[in-house]
């Protein structure tokens, strides 16, 4: 009445019968490697796989491909570039009449459990590049390659470079051992191993591994070099900038290379408003500002500050007019306070420009600010307290504890007697804003009784406190 329930094991085909020993099972567990083997070729007979590196002992090519459910295999990404899963561990040189398949060698077992050993780099040469690969053998490299001679060192890059360079720098682990390889390698082999990354640097940039050996390889390579990596970003950098890997790669470029030689500088004007409004181009125009001159700064800086008010209330953009307020040129921070005269309620109750109304009042020169606390001070045309409405609000109320922090006396006396009897009153009829009455309270208290400036609340409260969705 009922089907038959199917076998579990899997249906016999020409393939896995081939792979079959003839004489029996006398080894189940390399019967089972060839199975899965043949059993793959069926499902993807055109897998990819490294064509042979007969130069190296450990070699990627030699080995059969082992396929992962919803994963990448071994052999070429959409950029044209050798990588591999991360996941997946490359094994030694297989026999070319052995299926199966070593994703960890003997040695790197025993490695990896023998820890009374005293291990050194001789110790693993032919297996080096298996070693970066995994999490305990690179870590070893690492602390080796700080130490290591000079044949040790070149024992250990002539088994990465060039035919394994690009495999490890995308690895979760490999990368660490390339990065040690431009601290503590000759300058030689610096330059052969930034060589084989040319013509993928804008692969490498993106790639989450890959950012990592590009930005150290920057720091350490020759002018020339860098000047090469930086021809090679040009006609992407927008895409970098506003990739969560590339932008790193960027602001390196800035900060290290000369500024002669970024060019590329030049296609941010126009953008710098869409650049300050993004999460990672709001770092990068940072950088910008901190590390190139005013030649190159002052096109960007005077677009900027035609977008400023909007910046005030973006949650990237603020933190570049905070940038600006403390480490720009006094000409542009005292364009910005200018901005925020008159709006400084209308700032200071916005949860990202109150962060502005902030850094404002404590960079400002003395008179600026005298102005800005005298716009809290004063009440409305209509009659409205800025104080009262500041002390009220989830993020003004953190302006209004700067104010007083940074007054100077006759003004920080004006706040405290408009400030505490408005507590007495809010306590009184309601308990909604106690949360912000309760520090509004203890910092009078503590500025009355005039103490040290230690004893003041953090610096910049508003950035831990206002994350209120």
């Amino acid at each position: 009445m009922y089907p038959t329930m199917p076998p579990l094991s899997p249906m016999p085909t020409p393939q896995l019968a081939a792979a079959a020993p003839a004489g029996g099972m006398p080894d189940k567990k390399q019967y089972g490697l060839q199975q899965q083997v043949a059993f793959q070729t069926t499902l993807c007979p055109t897998m990819i796989s490294y064509a042979p590196h007969q130069a190296y002992a450990a070699d990627y090519g030699a080995q059969l491909p082992f396929m992962i459910p919803n994963a990448a295999m071994y052999g070429h990404t959409a950029h044209g570039m050798p990588f591999y899963h991360q996941n997946v561990r490359p094994g030694r040189r297989q026999d070319a009449n052995d299926v199966g398949l070593a994703l960890r060698s003997p040695l790197l077992d025993e490695f990896r459990a023998n820890k009374a050993r005293k291990w050194e780099l001789r110790d693993i040469f032919g297996h080096i590049v298996e070693f970066s690969g995994d999490q305990h053998g690179s870590r070893f490299i690492q602390q080796k390659l700080e130490t290591a001679t000079s044949e040790e060192k070149q024992g250990v890059f002539d088994e990465i470079v060039p035919d394994n360079a690009l495999q490890l720098i995308q690895d979760v682990f490999g990368n660490y051992v390339i990065q040690k390889l431009f601290e503590h390698g000759t300058q030689v082999q610096k330059t052969v191993l930034a060589n084989t990354m040319e013509g993928h640097i804008l692969p490498l940039s993106l790639q989450m591994y890959g950012c990592r050996v590009v930005q150290k390889a920057v720091e350490f390579v020759l002018p020339d070099q860098q000047a090469s990596f930086v021809r090679e970003l040009d006609p992407h950098v927008l895409k970098c900038v506003k990739d969560a890997n590339g932008n790193h790669v960027i602001q390196k470029l800035i900060e290290r290379v000369s500024h002669e030689r970024l060019g590329f500088v030049n296609s941010f004007r126009g953008n710098v408003y869409d650049l300050s409004t993004h999460p990672y181009g709001c770092r990068v125009l940072q950088r910008c500002f901190e590390h190139l001159p005013e030649e190159q700064t002052r096109p960007l800086m005077d677009e900027l500050h035609k977008y400023m008010i909007n910046l005030m209330q973006d949650q990237f953009g603020n933190y570049v007019v905070q940038f600006v307020l403390e480490q720009g040129k006094p000409q542009d921070r005292n364009q910005v306070i200018a901005k925020l005269r008159g709006q400084m309620l209308n700032m200071a109750r916005h949860k990202f420009a109150s962060n502005v109304c902030e850094k404002a009042l404590v960079t400002a020169g003395t008179e600026e600010r005298r102005v800005l606390i005298d716009e809290i001070i004063t009440p409305k045309t209509d009659g409205v307290s800025p104080i009262v409405s500041m002390m009220k609000d989830q993020f003004a109320n953190y302006v209004l504890q700067r104010a007083l922090t940074v007054a100077e006396n006759d003004q920080k006396d004006v706040l405290i007697a408009k400030i505490r009897p408005q507590l007495v009153s809010m306590r009184r009829y309601s308990s909604a804003y106690s949360k912000h009455l309760i520090s509004i309270e203890r910092l009078l208290e503590r500025t009355i009784n005039g103490s040290k400036a230690s004893d003041k609340p953090a610096d910049y409260p508003s950035l831990s406190h206002k994350q209120i969705n």
